[in-house]
């Protein structure tokens, strides 16, 4: 039995956290093929997507983990503007 949330109970958190999932696949796909920056952006809207969830979830980890996640994915687009 699952202890998150399911598509009948809140989908559009169902449908969220699955389109964060692919944004972050998709991010590290393009990290494998050293597709530089485009990567990071991928990255930070999965991270962001992810991070609502765990807010809405209440999971600490979680938030702890895609907040520090997001903060040095967002450091890396930043130098790159810079």
């Amino acid at each position: 039995m699952s202890s998150t949330p399911s598509k009948q109970s809140n989908p559009l958190l169902w449908y969220g956290k699955w389109a964060s999932s692919i944004f972050l696949i998709m991010g590290m796909v393009l990290t494998a093929y050293n597709v530089y920056p485009h990567n990071l952006f991928f990255h930070v809207v999965g991270l962001a997507g992810w991070l609502t969830v765990a807010i809405l979830w209440n999971d600490r980890s979680l938030i702890m983990l895609n907040t520090v996640a997001l903060v040095i994915y967002a450091n890396g687009i930043i130098a790159y503007i810079l």
